[in-house]
């Protein structure tokens, strides 16, 4: 039996890679270059730090990585902010279903924490996470461990305890490098993602109870 149920956010909580792709190609065209949503697949579950750095050395932008992140973020959350989004289809059952067994979960995602608390605050859902960790608050990003390991040590349960929910390569493999038992969610708008290191593929959250043997 699993001790804790660890969750990425971007395409799993919330299924926010469009956004993130519409906002990143807006960006590049702000700055005068051009990246396309394929381009941009790669960057899935990796921070903005490291994304933009890697980013602004390709296309040879001439802001620093910061001013980029500080435009690219007022507009990703005014967009948050505007829009009707609600969660992926399965999520708040979910997190009812861990609650009801008490099971502790959390969040380990590679967004800005400000982002982070903003989606989870639209959705009413910081109550339900005994914690929430960013990428941007560790050594290392996605696909190191940093962050699942993080949130393993700040919920006390040891990594091989706990299942970890992701949509992206980047993050399934970080779980796993974590020691943790991994479920890749097979998100169409997340991009082209290789989740063959999951420990078990699902195609709807819904299927995830199953899995962990809640049904």
């Amino acid at each position: 039996m699993i001790q804790a149920f660890i969750f990425d956010m971007d395409g799993v909580i919330i299924d926010s890679e469009p956004m993130h792709f519409e906002v990143d190609i807006q960006v590049m065209n702000y700055y005068g270059s051009a990246i396309t949503h394929e381009q941009l697949e790669q960057y899935v579950g990796m921070t903005n730090p490291e994304m933009w750095a890697a980013v602004k050395e390709q296309h040879n932008l001439t802001p620093s990585v910061s001013e980029i992140i500080e435009y690219q973020l007022s507009n990703k959350i005014e967009m948050l902010t505007s829009s009707e989004m609600e969660p992926i289809d399965g999520i708040r059952e979910l997190l009812a279903e861990l609650k009801a067994r008490n099971i502790p979960a959390a969040i380990a995602s590679s967004s800005p924490p400000v982002f982070i608390k903003a989606v989870l605050r639209k959705f009413d859902l910081l109550d339900h996470f005994e914690c929430v960790v960013s990428g941007e608050e560790v050594e290392r990003g996605k696909p190191a461990p940093d962050v699942y390991l993080k949130a393993a040590e700040l919920l006390g349960v040891k990594p091989q305890d706990c299942m970890v929910l992701e949509d992206a390569r980047h993050g399934v493999a970080a779980a796993k490098a974590a020691g943790m038992k991994c479920i890749g969610f097979v998100n169409p708008n997340s991009g082209n993602q290789d989740l063959s290191q999951a420990d078990y593929v699902v195609h709807a959250v819904s299927e995830v109870a199953q899995i962990c043997q809640f049904e």
